[in-house]
């Protein structure tokens, strides 16, 4: 059953939308609660294929929700966007080197038109039910960018993709670490429950207070790091694998959709 989203939810995501097409940026985890938001990596056309073969060989990371063609700028997921302007930051990759982090991707998509568009799910989605069940979202409280790391963890490759698993962490008061699991379970197609839970070293992270993307997290006494497959990952592959150009969101800057996050809970 389709799930529409509210009068007000629709406001908050097209007024976000409207705010970072005019230049403004803000880490979205929160924003327009309650409404899905995705990762972004877009690529030349000679490389969609691959990427759209590493998403589906690597789905708890990279989760689609979506492709938009070459030529196309407008998300389905949330009509009368554009995708080259309405998120607060991109990234904008040349041989894998990251060369320049601007508010509107729009010379991006001149100088290569043929870039097709993978909107990818992101875990912000089901902070809005950990949040319900009154299980804190510290970056939320402390108005941080979420903490996320590079791991030991291989993806399947993909022609000439290849690239290790990125994960978001939060921290979870020991007693709401089962909580916490099946909430986020309930939603397979924005990463579902954590991969790991516990000790970093275990997943190559030797420094919790040292992530490789976001902001440094807050851990107290009491508190677990719970550890989530993250849609940064296509952004690793970026880097290992160095096609000559892509484009994708800044860590932590998503894209607001207007579809809301009960759409895919199961």
């Amino acid at each position: 059953m389709t799930v529409l989203a509210s009068a007000d939810q629709l406001v908050a995501a097209r007024t976000a939308r409207s705010r970072y097409r005019s230049g403004s940026a803000e880490p979205t985890s929160g924003v327009a609660a309650g409404l899905t938001q995705a990762n972004l990596i877009a690529v030349p056309a000679d490389w969609a294929f691959e990427t759209l073969l590493y998403t589906q060989r690597n789905p708890k990371p990279c989760p689609v929700l979506e492709v938009i063609e070459a030529g196309a700028v407008e998300s389905a997921l949330a009509p009368g966007s554009d995708i080259r302007t309405d998120i607060g930051r991109y990234r904008i990759w040349r041989d894998g080197e990251l060369t320049e982090e601007v508010p509107d991707a729009t010379a991006a998509w001149d100088e290569h038109p043929d870039l097709v568009a993978f909107l990818i799910g992101c875990s912000f989605t089901f902070e809005t039910g950990l949040a319900q069940a009154g299980i804190p979202i510290r970056h939320q409280e402390i108005g941080r960018n979420v903490p996320m790391y590079r791991t030991n963890i291989d993806c399947t490759p993909a022609g000439r993709l290849r690239g290790e698993m990125v994960v978001s962490m939060r921290p979870i008061p020991a007693g709401r670490v089962a909580d916490a699991v099946q909430i986020s379970g309930r939603t397979p197609a924005v990463h579902g429950a954590p991969v790991h839970i516990g000790d970093p070293a275990s997943l190559g992270i030797a420094d919790l207070g040292r992530p490789d993307f976001g902001d440094a997290p807050d851990v107290r006494d009491g508190e677990i790091p719970v550890f989530w497959a993250c849609g940064v990952t296509p952004q690793a592959a970026i880097m290992a694998s160095r096609p000559p150009f892509a484009v994708t969101h800044a860590p932590g800057y998503m894209f607001i959709t207007d579809v809301p996050d009960a759409e895919y809970i199961v």
